[in-house]
C-alpha cells in the first residue's frame, strides 16, 4: 500500500496529540526512573569538558576520567550541602525561641479574632484542638513517611551519580546509537543537534550558577548591613529557590519571612527582608536573567510559565526545575528538523520586523538646480 506524501492537517494534529499524551503518561508512571536520568544527562553535559580534559591532557583512561569528574562534582555538592546544613543546625539551636515567638503571635491573633469577629478564645482553642487531633494521632505514619522520603532522596542521588558516570563513559556509544537510529544520511543533523544541546545546556547551567551566586551575594550584603539574623541562610535559601522560574522567588520570600518573624516578630527587620527580596527579584528578572541566562536559552515567557506548571503537575518540584532545560532541548531539535520548525517558532522569542529606512525625497528646487548645472 503506497504511503501518502502529505498527510492532512487533522491526521497530523491527531498524531501529535496522541504522541504528547503517550509521552506524558510514560513520564508520569516512570518518573522514578526518568527524573534521575534527566538530571544525569544535565550533569554529564556540565562535566563533559572536565572529563575530556582529564582524558586528553592527563592521559587518563575514559573510565578513570569520568569517575574523577563525578568525584569532584560530589565534593562541590558536598561543600554546598555542608554550608546549608551548618546554617540549619544553628537555626535549630534557637528552636525554643521560635516556639515562644510563634505562641505569643498566635495568642495575639486569637485575641484580635475574638474582638473583631466575636469568636471567643475558648471556642477557637476547641476548634483548633479538634482539627489537629487527627494529625497528632497519625504521628507514627508521618515519621514513617518522612523516613521513606529520606531513603528515596538518598536513592535518587545515588542513581543520578551512577547514571552520570555511565553516560560520560559510554557517550560515544550513545551518539553512534542516535545516528544509527535516525539514519546515516542524517548523521550531520544529529551531530549538530547534540553539539548545540551541549553548548546551550552547559552555558545555561553555568549562567544559572552565576546568577545564584550574584543573588546570594546581594542578599548577604543587604541582610548583613541591616543586621538580619541568619542572613547567610536566608541568602542561600533565596539563591536556591530562585532556580525555579517565577514560583521560586515567592517561596523564598515566604520561608525567609517566616524565619525572620520567628526571631524578631513583626518588626522592621521583617519589612527589610520582604522589600530586599522583592527588589532583588526585580533586579534579577530585568537585568541578571536576560543577560546571564536568557541569552543562552531563547524561550519566550509564555512557554516558560506553561512549562513550569506542566513540570510541577508531572514531576513536582524536580519538574519545575527541569522544565526550562527540556524545553530548550526540544527547541534545538525543532530548529534543526525541517518538519518541526513551526514548533520552534512557537517556543522562541517573537522576532521584531526590521523597518526599512525611508530617505526623504529631495525638494523640487534642489532637483531643478542640479539639472541646470
Amino acid at each position: 500500500m503506497p504511503v501518502p506524501k502529505q498527510l492532512s492537517f487533522s491526521v497530523r494534529f491527531a498524531a501529535i496529540l496522541i504522541s504528547v499524551i503517550a509521552i506524558g503518561f510514560l513520564m508520569i508512571i516512570g518518573k522514578e526512573f526518568v527524573i534521575p536520568l534527566v538530571f544525569a544527562v544535565l550533569f554529564s553535559i556540565l562535566l563533559f569538558p572536565l572529563a575530556k580534559k582529564f582524558e586528553v591532557k592527563l592521559k587518563m583512561p575514559r573510565g578513570a576520567a569520568s569517575g574523577m569528574a563525578v568525584i569532584l562534582f560530589i565534593v562541590g555538592l558536598g561543600i554546598i550541602l555542608y554550608a546549608i546544613g551548618s546554617q540549619i543546625t544553628n537555626l535549630g539551636k534557637d528552636w525554643p525561641q521560635f516556639q515562644q515567638q510563634l505562641s505569643n503571635s498566635l495568642n495575639d491573633l486569637q485575641k484580635w479574632v475574638a474582638v473583631k469577629f466575636d469568636y471567643n478564645i475558648e471556642k477557637q482553642k476547641n476548634d483548633i484542638h479538634n482539627a489537629t487531633s487527627g494529625a497528632i494521632s497519625g504521628g507514627t505514619a508521618f515519621v514513617g513517611s518522612t523516613l521513606l522520603s529520606a531513603t528515596s532522596l538518598l536513592l535518587f542521588i545515588v542513581l543520578t551519580l551512577i547514571y552520570t558516570f555511565f553516560i560520560l563513559l559510554y557517550r560515544t556509544t550513545l551518539l553512534r546509537f542516535l545516528i544509527a537510529l535516525v539514519n546515516e544520511r542524517n548523521s550531520q543533523t544529529v551531530n549538530a543537534v547534540v553539539s548545540d544541546i551541549q553548548i546551550v545546556i552547559r552555558k545555561y547551567i553555568l549562567g544559572l550558577l552565576l546568577e545564584m551566586l550574584i543573588v546570594a551575594i546581594l542578599c548577604w550584603i543587604s541582610f548583613g548591613i541591616s543586621g538580619i539574623k541568619y542572613f547567610i541562610l536566608l541568602g542561600l535559601i533565596t539563591a536556591l529557590f530562585n532556580v525555579v522560574p517565577y514560583v521560586g522567588i515567592f517561596t523564598a520570600l515566604l520561608i525567609s519571612a517566616l524565619i525572620t518573624f520567628a526571631t524578631t516578630g513583626i518588626s522592621t527587620e521583617l519589612l527589610v527582608v520582604a522589600i530586599t527580596i522583592v527588589c532583588i527579584h526585580l533586579i534579577d528578572s530585568n537585568i541578571l536573567l536576560p543577560f546571564i541566562v536568557g541569552s543562552k536559552v531563547s524561550i519566550n515567557a509564555l512557554i516558560t510559565v506553561l512549562g513550569v506548571v506542566a513540570g510541577e503537575m508531572t514531576w513536582g518540584l524536580p519538574g519545575m526545575f527541569l522544565s526550562v532545560p527540556l524545553i530548550a532541548m526540544a527547541k534545538i531539535v525543532c530548529d534543526r528538523v525541517e518538519p518541526l520548525k513551526p514548533w520552534a517558532i512557537l517556543l522562541g522569542h517573537e522576532k521584531k520586523e526590521k523597518k526599512l529606512l525611508k530617505f526623504p525625497k529631495p525638494k523640487k528646487r534642489i532637483v531643478e538646480a542640479e539639472e541646470q548645472k
